[in-house]
């Protein structure tokens, strides 16, 4: 199907407002407050990469709940100016300290990985993912990225309304930590929308890493205080965890989906799991299925039931990856293979993964996660596809009150099976849910977007690529249209499935769950490169907007 925005295709509407579009400049985020940050940046004569990364400083003030300094950063970019492509995975390691037997001295022999507190933290990378795309592929400096993220920690900024929901539902955790409650539970309770939330510690670390760059959090001041928040908590993060950070360049993995070249993370990112479930599900005629009917959806979830059951089996830091069962896993020929497994007409009991050298499969992580993710391009060809998070709502729930920084739970995601390539150990990257993703036509990229929300980000990867390219949804409405879930032991259905099809799904022995949430968030802007026009499109699910000029 040969589509490009403007053509009105024969299809539902599933958005309550309409794509906006630019020439100059165009950043979708899920808060208005880091849009308005991004366009200005633009406004004064910034690039796609300058607008992006002030926007995600300012999410790190104004969205706390998902994002903030202490987590981790991963980005897609294509340079306008060189025309080449580059993919930045800035997320942080294991510290030294940590291990399975360093876990087993600490808590006892159930072996558990906390989900929360200070045993459950990496070193975040976001803060050093920041500087290196400016000092790569930006115009302005640091400081001039980080100004709005201060001014609205030093003032403060109303809570939005997804926000403050986010923030009531994590109460219990924040309120077990004195110095945590102090900071984020002013009043003694999380804000309501319309209040007003400060954060002077954090204004003055920032202020930090303007004036000194990333080094004032990984060896300065900043990180001086962060060492000795994790001793006082018995926690494992220490200086020299800190200064040993370092971000890295990788190559992105690609597949071809109705035409299109579509780029994700490699390991220890998901953007594999994306990629096999786009190569097992373009081997049917979804077209003829139709939208969101029980035929597509089934076929939708059997692939990533098998992409998910390769997912728990293997992914890890890449250096316990095998090069050559990454590139099995991403191969047509694997998804052609692995497509024999599904019965078109009803579900199977349970899919195996692929077999290699790796021990039995350990149980699922991820999630539902918190995150922020978002997409922006301009007029000179350079397009950002970018994504920060603390994994659980305020992560770790650690907070250093000096700093004002939230810590993320990535290390929760590590494996407690000793056999698995994902186990624990120390300095090594934890098993990663957050991929930006792109898509390219004759080596022009002609889409940026992500669908945040831990488990769900392959899966909506797959949903809005389907909408777009076979569906012929405008962008907007891709990223509205009601979803589907696999949750590892059900499908989930948001409440634009029909009856029918939720039936139809039943009847082919699919277990289905009421849960309502979870769905992810969508932003994307969209390259139309024969117009000349920057289309953005932001998920009705968020709080956020897409702007231009």
């Amino acid at each position: 199907m040969n589509w490009h925005p403007g053509d009105r295709q024969a299809v539902a509407r599933y958005a309550t407002r309409s794509p906006v579009m630019a020439h100059r400049g165009l950043i979708s985020t899920s808060q208005p407050l880091a849009s308005a940050a991004g366009l200005a940046v633009f406004q004064e004569g910034g690039n796609a990469i300058d607008a992006a990364v002030t926007a995600a400083a300012t999410l790190s003030v104004v969205e706390p709940t998902m994002t903030g300094v202490g987590g981790d950063l991963f980005a897609l970019l294509h340079n306008g100016r060189s025309n080449t492509t580059h993919a930045l995975n800035a997320s942080g390691r294991s510290p030294h300290g940590a291990s399975l037997d360093a876990l087993r001295d600490a808590l006892g022999p159930s072996l558990a990985i906390p989900e929360r507190g200070p045993l459950s933290v990496s070193i975040p990378g976001a803060v050093d993912g920041w500087d290196i795309l400016l000092a790569r592929h930006g115009t302005i400096s640091l400081s001039r990225a980080l100004q709005p993220a201060i001014h609205y920690a030093r003032f403060g900024f109303a809570v939005s309304e997804v926000v403050s929901h986010q923030w009531r539902s994590v109460e219990p955790l924040l309120s077990q930590d004195e110095e945590t409650a102090s900071l984020l539970l002013p009043n003694g309770r999380a804000p309501l929308a319309g209040d007003t939330f400060c954060n002077p510690a954090l204004a003055l670390t920032l202020e930090r890493i303007a004036t000194d760059g990333s080094r004032a959090f990984y060896k300065g001041a900043v990180a001086e205080q962060i060492a000795d928040c994790f001793a006082q908590r018995n926690g494992w993060l220490n200086y020299d965890d800190l200064a040993a950070h370092h971000s890295d360049w990788v190559e992105p993995l690609t597949t071809t989906f109705f035409g299109r070249d579509v780029l994700e993370l490699p390991p220890n990112t998901q953007g594999l799991t994306a990629i096999e479930i786009l190569n097992l599900i373009s081997g049917y005629d979804l077209e003829r299925l139709g939208h969101n009917s029980a035929g597509y959806l089934h076929l939708l979830i059997e692939s990533i039931r098998i992409a998910f059951a390769d997912r728990t089996a293997h992914l890890a830091d890449s250096d316990s990856v095998p090069q050559k069962l990454i590139q099995k896993l991403s191969s047509p020929d694997y998804a052609k293979l692995r497509r024999r497994d599904i019965d078109p007409k009803h579900a199977a009991e349970n899919y195996r993964a692929c077999q290699s050298t790796s021990p039995t499969p350990a149980s699922s992580t991820g999630g539902t996660g918190d995150t922020v993710y978002l997409a922006a391009a301009d007029e000179h060809g350079n397009v950002i596809s970018l994504i920060q998070s603390l994994f659980g709502a305020f992560g770790s729930g650690v907070v250093s009150k000096n700093t004002g920084i939230v810590f993320q739970n990535r290390a929760s995601l590590f494996s407690s099976d000793p056999s698995h390539p994902n186990k624990l150990e120390p300095h090594k990257r934890p098993f990663h849910t957050l991929i930006p993703a792109m898509t390219f036509e004759k080596g022009l990229p002609t889409l940026s977007f992500g669908v945040m929300g831990g488990d769900m980000q392959a899966q909506g990867h797959a949903q809005v690529l389907v909408n777009l390219f076979v569906f012929g949804m405008n962008l907007q409405d891709a990223g509205d249209a009601a979803r589907a879930r696999w949750t590892g032991n059900a499908v989930a259905c948001e409440r634009g499935v029909s009856s029918t099809a939720q039936s139809g799904l039943t009847s082919q022995g699919h277990r289905l769950s009421a849960e309502q949430g979870g769905f992810g968030g969508f932003q994307g802007v969209l390259i139309d490169q024969r117009r000349g026009v920057l289309v953005g499109g932001s998920d009705g699910r968020k709080d956020g907007i897409s702007v231009g000029w």
